[in-house]
């Protein structure tokens, strides 16, 4: 059983961008661009592509450029999570977010990693593939033979119907979470706002078997440091982006 295209999407934009210093000494991650083009753009594009009409955005670090350049964007109601006064990472941002996520699944997105061409297909196809009987999140996940700018030993392991499970103690695992996925908010509910990781919520639905993935069918550009960026710009320009 699938579900519609979510209507909503969240944009985490709120990091310090701290692995891409000196580039964000005074521009945050979400606005550095690659090859002419901002990091935010790269997956707002493909949620406009994909029929998304609402955006949540959290801000913290350099908060005012963000907003500056959310004023720009005319074709999403923008709704910003206000972390000024605090660091909350990708799970306590979700949990401060939670009264401006709705009820219905929604996505979520990072903004240190793109596929390319940046078309709306992942999306989709993520959309097709949640079951909110059988799950109650699914991550799109990269091949890491099939990425460039990720160096890490992977982060899961998945099964024939998709069950996520860590990488744990193993030396490597064949899946890396590709920064977006789609989720229930309710997942949520009663969570504190304080500085977490969405690995919490992870690991409570990973032995229930509800945290599943969909692999990415197309090339994952990460770009977590300055030499990611200048390897992603070296790639796009090769391939007509």
């Amino acid at each position: 059983m699938s579900v519609p295209v979510p209507h909503t999407a969240m944009v985490l934009a709120a990091g310090l961008g701290t692995r891409m210093r000196p580039l964000t000494n005074d521009c945050p991650k979400p606005l550095i661009e690659v090859r002419g083009r901002k990091l935010i753009d790269r997956v707002i594009g493909p949620l406009k592509a994909a029929g998304v009409k609402r955006l949540v955005v959290n801000v913290h670090y350099l908060p005012e450029q963000i907003e500056a350049y959310l004023a720009t964007l005319t074709d999403f109601e923008v709704i910003v999570s206000d972390e000024r006064g605090e660091v909350l990472e990708t799970g306590g941002g979700l949990a401060k977010a939670r009264p401006l996520l709705g009820e219905e699944p929604v996505f979520v997105l990072n903004t240190d990693a793109f596929w390319f061409p940046e078309a709306a297909d992942p999306l989709l196809a993520l959309a097709d593939a949640f079951d909110p009987a059988q799950e109650d999140e699914r991550l799109l996940v990269a091949d890491t033979g099939r990425a460039l700018g990720f160096d890490g030993p992977g982060d899961f392991f998945m099964d024939a119907e998709g069950r996520l499970t860590r990488r744990g103690e193993a030396a490597t695992a064949p899946w890396a979470y590709a920064g977006v996925r789609i989720l229930k908010p309710q997942v949520y509910d009663g969570q504190p706002v304080e500085r977490f990781s969405a690995l919490r919520i992870w690991d409570a639905l990973i032995p229930q078997g509800r945290l599943r993935g969909l692999p990415l069918d197309s090339f994952w550009l990460h770009v977590g440091d300055p030499q990611a960026l200048k390897d992603a710009e070296m790639w796009v320009a090769c391939h007509g982006g």
